[in-house]
């Protein structure tokens, strides 16, 4: 069985306003990639945040059966939503810790949804830092973006 990574990244030109999402789907045995696939959109108006969870989220997605799989993101929006704020979220009806409806909802019910079919690890990296995976996810964002920029 190979392993499965996805890195991803978002991106916005202004915040709010032309955003793009990108994920690289990687297979591996070993050190040795087997498979990988590019997955990228946007959107004319949005922001940074929603562009990092979409393309977790398109990322999970478009696993075609149940895996095991690492996400690598550059978000800490995304890896700590997901593995430390979440749960609490979900036990308060959606709101904060300050009883705030969580921002950008709707996405995050999407990405729990959209992990529950696999068992996942995240996994965050420093962005533009030169991480390879990472650095062409990010092209794939700003990809996803070029249609919508003014």
């Amino acid at each position: 069985m190979p392993d499965l990574y996805i890195y991803t990244d978002g991106a916005c030109s202004g915040n709010p306003g032309p955003g793009g999402w990108g994920a690289l789907l990687i297979a591996k045995n070993g050190d040795i990639t087997l498979k990988s696939r590019e997955i990228f959109g946007g959107e004319a108006e949005t922001t940074n945040n929603r562009m990092e969870l979409t393309a977790a989220i398109e990322g999970l997605n478009a696993l075609e059966r149940e895996s095991t799989v690492t996400v690598i993101t550059d978000s800490a929006y995304v890896k700590d939503g997901i593995s430390k704020w979440m749960h609490g979220w979900k036990k308060n009806g959606w709101k904060t810790a300050a009883k705030k409806p969580v921002k950008n909802e709707e996405l995050w019910k999407a990405l729990d949804k959209a992990q529950a079919r696999h068992q996942v690890k995240w996994e965050w990296v420093k962005g533009h830092a030169g991480h390879p995976e990472n650095e062409i996810a990010d092209g794939l964002a700003n990809k996803g973006m070029a249609p919508y920029k003014r």
